[in-house]
């Protein structure tokens, strides 16, 4: 009865979709869906696949809803290779830029990557088909209902791994237990990241013999350490110097970019060497993000302008630099003297911290950091990170930094031998993984 609601909820407005869809693929002048909106619109609403053969049975199924969730999966995909080589692997994502972090990173590793379509009855069905799993693993979130019910009929098993609970979620699922708990019904396990995820599952009523605490597969990804030559390149295709500091303020969000840069103006007088990289989390607000800049009297300049230039040598004389790629923020915090992560001064919840502390980097975050709780507070904790709540105390984070080399370099090595001590999720998410195929010892 629950499946049965679910799937007309999503039928009724979707026929009324499908003449829009086609009106637009006329007006496109092609035989075949060509213009990016289009295209899009047609994989989400499962109306368009790729023309390519099925994949071979007993596949791999990993899914990943968008770029954080696709880097998580990194370290898991390379494990998943190498433990099964004789088996495909192949990675679904739900957003284009997903899609996109998921071709650069992994396109070469993994047998096929596709487009998630929303959970419509037809589209799940086309994709198990082009998929043929022996297995779907559901990394951190993007629980579809109808997916997995398909799933467990087909007599394929899944499994949740790198689970997380934030509070906005919990509460939510404290509205409508009942309903959560036919969602999770047909998971074979959650491997969530902490002890509090496992507790507030079982507080809504999950079985608790199908919840385990397995940590964050997130610190198993391997970073490279930077070398001095890398490290050099990086600073002149950015125009920077040796002697520059770089504050590196990666993923920021709406209302974040303002604080920075009221922050920025503020250190400039006391650290005229000072630069600031701002990478913010969605690509397409940069041209927003620099007339914000401009309007505050400051000279932004794109990453690619920069990377354009033929005398690369020569030092960048605008005041700061936006990051206008995808893909680079990872190795750009490296050259960092230090690091603001974004998506914690305003509600969003934080983004990933191991990228700076990896590299050494102390990182500073805001006050709404629930997506990374249990995170944070261990990297507070270590030493190798510190929690601001408003722009003057981020500045005053920053000052401190930028003053005391020797206080930097404390917390950038704490920052790293946290990352390294809480390594091995990998390991206990594929042993579990193993036992959900009939695989394990």
């Amino acid at each position: 009865m629950f499946l049965s609601a679910y799937h007309l909820l999503w039928s009724v407005p979707l026929v009324f979709l499908w003449p829009v869809w086609g009106l637009m693929r006329i007006g496109s002048a092609r035989p075949r869906p060509r213009s990016a909106v289009v295209r899009r619109l047609g994989q989400r609403l499962g109306w368009v696949f790729p023309e390519v053969p099925p994949c071979p049975k007993g596949s791999i199924w990993v899914h990943a809803l968008s770029v954080g969730e696709v880097i998580s999966a990194i370290p898991l995909v390379e494990r998943l290779k190498e433990e099964f080589p004789e088996r495909r692997v192949v990675v679904t994502a739900a957003t284009a830029a997903g899609l996109a972090v998921a071709g650069e990173k992994l396109g070469s590793r993994v047998h096929r990557i596709l487009p998630m379509p929303v959970d419509a009855w037809w589209a799940i069905r086309r994709l198990v088909d082009l998929v043929r799993p022996s297995i779907y693993i559901l990394v951190e979130t993007d629980i579809w209902p109808g997916l997995l019910a398909l799933l467990k009929q087909r007599g394929i098993k899944s499994i949740l791994v790198n689970g997380r609970i934030s509070p906005r979620t919990f509460r939510a699922y404290r509205r409508g237990p009942f309903l959560i708990r036919k969602l999770f019904d047909p998971l074979w396990a959650c491997l969530m990241q902490s002890d509090l995820d496992r507790e507030r599952l079982l507080s809504i009523g999950i079985d608790k013999k199908k919840i385990i605490a397995t940590g964050n597969i997130k610190f198993d990804r391997q970073i490279a350490p930077m070398g001095r030559e890398e490290r050099g390149w990086r600073q002149q295709t950015l125009g920077l110097q040796p002697e520059d500091s770089v504050w590196v303020a990666g993923s920021t969000h709406r209302g974040e970019e303002e604080v920075i840069f009221e922050v920025f103006e503020e250190l400039k007088s006391s650290f005229p060497r000072l630069r600031l990289i701002v990478a913010p989390r969605d690509t397409g607000r940069t041209a927003e993000v620099a007339a914000m800049a401009r309007d505050r009297g400051l000279r932004p300049v794109f990453k690619t302008r920069i990377s354009n230039r033929k005398d690369l040598k020569k030092r960048v004389d605008e005041d700061l630099i936006i990051l206008d790629t995808m893909g680079e923020l990872d190795r750009i915090y490296g050259i960092g003297t230090v690091s603001f992560v974004g998506g914690s001064l305003v509600p969003i919840g934080g983004h990933n911290l191991l990228e700076p502390a990896a590299f050494g980097i102390p990182v500073l975050f805001g006050p709404y950091i629930h997506n990374f709780a249990a995170m944070s507070e261990a990297l507070v904790e270590a030493g190798g990170g510190r929690q601001v709540v408003n722009g003057r105390e981020l500045a005053a984070a920053l000052r401190a930094f930028l003053r005391d080399e020797a206080m930097r370099g404390r917390a950038g090595a704490k920052a790293s031998a946290f990352v390294e001590k809480n390594q091995g999720a990998t390991e206990r998410v594929l042993w579990h993984v193993k036992q959900c195929m009939g695989q394990g010892a």
